[in-house]
C-alpha cells in the first residue's frame, strides 16, 4: 500500500516541470495570437498599397 500511495505523490521537480510547461504553452498561445494579428495587419497594408497602385496606374479605357 505504501508503494501505491508513493506512486500517486508528485515529486517536486515534476510539479515544477508541469508548471513551466503550462507557462510555456500559455506564452506560445499568446505569441501565436500576436502573430495572427500582425499577419492580418500586414495583409491589410499590402491590400491598401495594391489598390493604391492599381488606381494610380489605371488609364482611362477609352482614351
Amino acid at each position: 500500500m505504501a508503494k501505491a500511495l508513493f506512486g500517486s505523490v508528485v515529486a517536486p521537480h515534476e510539479l515544477r516541470m508541469a508548471q513551466e510547461n503550462a507557462a510555456l504553452r500559455a506564452r506560445v498561445r499568446r505569441l501565436e495570437e500576436e502573430l495572427a494579428v500582425l499577419r492580418e495587419e500586414r495583409d491589410n497594408v499590402i491590400a491598401r498599397e495594391l489598390l493604391t497602385l492599381a488606381d494610380e496606374s489605371a488609364a482611362p479605357a477609352l482614351a
